[in-house]
C-alpha cells in the first residue's frame, strides 16, 4: 500500500480522504481520481496510469441528480481490468468540496464543475472583460463550496501599475481579505507571482469567462504549448472557448489544476452561505434593520437601504445582491418542486407496476 499511497499523494490524496475510505473497500477496489469527464465515460488515474472508465450500472440507475455522478477531481473506488487499460467505477468517495452552478438555460438542476478543489483561481482580464458584479458571482460560488478564492487579473501588460492598483483596491473594498494577483501571460516575472503561491498536492481550479487567458496560463505553467488557445475578438473583446471539457492537469511543481470551459451564464442555486460570506457587509448592516425579516427592498427602517442612500454601500453591489438572492431563492424552490414531482411520479409508477403484478399481467 506504501507505493500506492505515494502515487495517490502525488495527485492530491490526503489524510482527510484516507479517514473516509472504509477499510473493507480497499480489499475489493482501488482508489483513483477522476481526471477528465467525457460524454459517457471518464478518465481516472491511480497516480501511475490514466485509464478510460465507465460507471457501474448501480450508479447509473440510482442517481437522481447530476450531483450523484462523478466530477473532475472526484475520488472513486474502481476495479482496473486488462492490464490497467480499462476500469469500472463502483463508488464516489466523500467530497471535501464541490463546485457547481445552475444548469444553463431554463432547466433547473445542478451542473458539476469540479470536486475536491482547495483553491479557486477566479480569472478576469484587465480590459472590457473586467466586471466586479461577475466577480461577486464567482465569489459566491467559491464561498458556498468553502473553497479559498484568489483573484487573478490577467493581461496586466495592457494597463499602467497605477490603474491596476486602483482596480485591486476596488476589489478589496468589497472583500478586504481577498488575495488579488495581477499577471500577464507575456511577462515571466508576473507569472512567477502565480507559480509562487501554488503548492504541491493542492488542487486549483481556473474559473472565468472565455478569452481571459486561462488556457494560455495553463500552457505557461506547464512550460509548453500543450493546449490549444483561441484568439479574442478585437471588436468585442470576447473570447472563444479553447477548453471544451473539464480536465485535471498535474504540474511539475506537484500542484494540480482543473481547467474549465468559459462560462457565459453563471446562475446560482442554493447558495445561502456563499451569499452571506461574499456580501458580509450587507449582512452586517441587516443586523441593524428595524424588522428581523427585512427583505431590504422597500421596508421602513431598513439599514441596508439607508446605507445605499447615504453612499456607504454601492448601489450596484446592493442591486447585484438582491438579484442573486431572488435568483437563488427562485431556483431553489423550482429545484425542490421538480424533485417533489419526480418523487411522486416514481411512487405512481411503483403503484401501477404493483397493481399489474397483483392482476397477473
Amino acid at each position: 500500500m506504501d507505493n500506492e499511497s505515494n502515487n495517490l499523494e502525488k495527485i492530491g490524496f490526503d489524510k482527510w480522504l484516507l479517514e473516509r475510505v472504509p477499510a473493507e473497500s480497499l480489499e475489493q477496489f482501488e482508489i483513483a481520481r477522476v481526471v477528465a469527464v467525457h460524454k459517457d465515460s471518464y478518465t481516472i488515474s491511480n497516480g501511475e496510469v490514466e485509464v478510460l472508465s465507465e460507471l457501474i450500472g448501480k450508479i447509473l440507475f440510482s442517481a437522481n441528480s447530476p450531483v450523484e455522478y462523478p466530477a473532475v477531481g472526484d475520488w472513486v473506488l474502481a476495479n482496473f481490468y486488462d492490464n490497467n487499460t480499462f476500469a469500472i467505477i463502483h463508488k464516489i468517495l466523500p467530497r471535501k468540496s464541490l463546485l457547481k452552478r445552475k444548469t444553463p438555460g431554463k432547466k433547473v438542476d445542478f451542473q458539476l464543475i469540479a470536486a475536491n478543489i482547495d483553491v479557486a483561481f477566479i480569472v478576469q482580464s484587465l480590459n472590457e472583460n473586467f466586471n466586479l458584479r461577475r466577480l461577486e458571482r464567482y465569489l459566491v460560488m467559491a464561498n458556498e463550496s468553502q473553497i479559498q478564492p484568489i483573484v487573478l487579473l490577467s493581461k496586466s501588460d495592457l494597463l499602467d501599475n497605477e490603474v491596476i492598483t486602483g482596480i485591486t483596491e476596488d476589489i478589496n473594498k468589497i472583500m478586504p481579505n481577498l488575495r488579488v494577483i495581477p499577471f500577464s501571460n507575456k511577462n515571466d516575472s508576473c507569472l512567477d507571482n502565480v507559480k509562487g503561491i501554488m503548492q504541491a498536492g493542492l488542487t486549483y481550479c481556473l474559473l472565468g469567462s472565455s478569452g481571459v487567458g486561462k488556457t494560455t496560463l495553463i500552457n505557461n505553467l506547464l512550460g509548453e504549448e500543450k493546449y490549444i488557445t483561441k484568439t479574442v475578438s478585437k471588436k468585442e473583446s470576447k473570447g472563444k472557448h479553447a477548453t471544451t471539457h473539464r480536465q485535471l492537469i498535474k504540474l511539475d511543481s506537484g500542484a494540480l489544476v482543473v481547467d474549465t470551459p468559459g462560462m457565459r451564464e453563471l446562475g446560482n442555486l442554493s447558495v445561502a452561505s456563499g451569499l452571506e460570506e461574499t456580501f458580509s457587509d450587507i449582512f452586517e448592516l441587516s443586523e441593524k434593520c428595524r424588522f428581523r425579516n427585512c427583505k431590504h427592498v422597500n421596508e421602513k427602517g431598513c439599514a441596508v437601504l439607508n446605507a445605499v442612500e447615504d453612499g456607504q454601500l454601492s448601489a450596484k453591489r446592493y442591486q447585484n445582491y438582491i438579484k442573486m438572492t431572488k435568483e437563488s431563492t427562485f431556483n431553489e424552490m423550482s429545484y425542490f418542486e421538480k424533485k417533489k414531482k419526480n418523487k411522486q411520479f416514481g411512487k405512481f409508477v411503483k403503484t401501477v407496476m404493483k397493481h399489474k403484478k397483483s392482476r397477473g399481467y
